[in-house]
């Protein structure tokens, strides 16, 4: 059974809390949304959306052979967004050529299944907001941008590798975007044009999977090294400064993360570090974190 949320769910404490366990049956945890009510995770393998108040239960089964990666909620659009795909090398997945980005309504119930017009699509990653739909490649750095009912190529494949978190700069003007392999850039939304965004010693920042924005601060788990963190980032026009204002606060397999009002809700013990372990059978469950931030964006929690 689904453990229950804790009592003080959409509470602010002033340290880290975990306010969500899944079931360890659910073997990889992917994406987490919420709409300040409800907290909604994607079990990647059993290809099943989970949705939590004071309890949790499926939401929806994705057609067979697509699997949920990131999840986004789009309030404006009254939406879950699934970036549904299905990649090459993930034991339990049948991969395939095309995976597609599906909207959910409340009640768990398809609403579109949307595709670029040609080629291979493996959309991992999300950002949905009155500002936008976008979905990332994790196979080819390409980043798509809705139209209407299509998606529009924002960065064509192969310009980076592995596309994963985004999010609006302040302006609306500009898609930051968060490359796995090749680091961070800056998409200008009118032109397309792309900026790479090195760290404050001139590299690239890799290894960052879900991103957020919370004023002028960006948010990213990074899990290119265990144990995992929570990054920081403030961004310029031509590069960024990032830090782990959270300390000792590390992460254990972490991989999505989503700004619910005035906090961060983070997916921990996703499951993929075990995934390719023989022989390996969970025991304990995925998690969601919440880190407290004050008015302004900051870390608001006692050490």
């Amino acid at each position: 059974m689904i453990l229950e949320l804790v009592a003080a769910v959409l509470a602010a404490p002033l340290a880290p809390q975990t306010v969500l366990t899944i079931n360890p049956s659910h073997r990889i945890v992917e994406g987490v949304a919420s709409d300040g009510r409800t907290i909604w995770v994607s079990s990647v393998l059993d290809r099943t959306i989970i949705a939590c108040r004071r309890a949790c239960r499926p939401l929806a089964v994705l057609p067979k052979g697509l699997h949920p990666f990131a999840i986004a909620w789009d309030e404006s659009r009254q939406r879950l967004w699934v970036a549904a795909a299905c990649p090459p090398g993930v034991r339990g997945i049948a991969a395939c050529q095309r995976g597609a980005l599906l909207a959910l309504d409340r009640r768990g119930r398809i609403r579109a299944r949307l595709a670029p017009a040609s080629g291979p699509f493996q959309p991992g990653d999300i950002a949905a907001s009155a500002g936008g739909v976008f979905a990332s490649d994790s196979q080819n750095g390409a980043v798509y941008r809705l139209v209407g009912r299509d998606l529009a190529p924002l960065v064509g494949p192969g310009v980076g590798k592995s596309g994963q978190g985004m999010a609006l700069d302040p302006t609306g003007k500009r898609l930051i975007v968060a490359d796995y392999a090749r680091g961070f850039a800056a998409v200008d939304l009118a032109t397309g044009a792309r900026t790479l965004l090195p760290r404050q010693d001139g590299k690239p920042l890799r290894g960052v999977d879900g991103l957020v924005r919370c004023g002028s601060t960006y948010y990213g788990i990074y899990n290119g090294a265990a144990p995992g963190a929570l990054l920081s980032i403030a961004v310029s026009q031509r590069s960024l400064v990032f830090t782990e204002p959270f300390g000792d606060l590390s992460l254990h397999d972490p991989t999505q993360i989503a700004l619910a009002g005035n906090r961060l809700l983070v997916v921990a013990d996703s499951g993929w570090a075990s995934l390719d372990k023989p022989g390996f059978k969970r025991t304990e469950g995925a998690t969601v974190i919440a880190i407290p931030l004050s008015h302004d964006c900051k870390p608001r929690f006692a050490r």
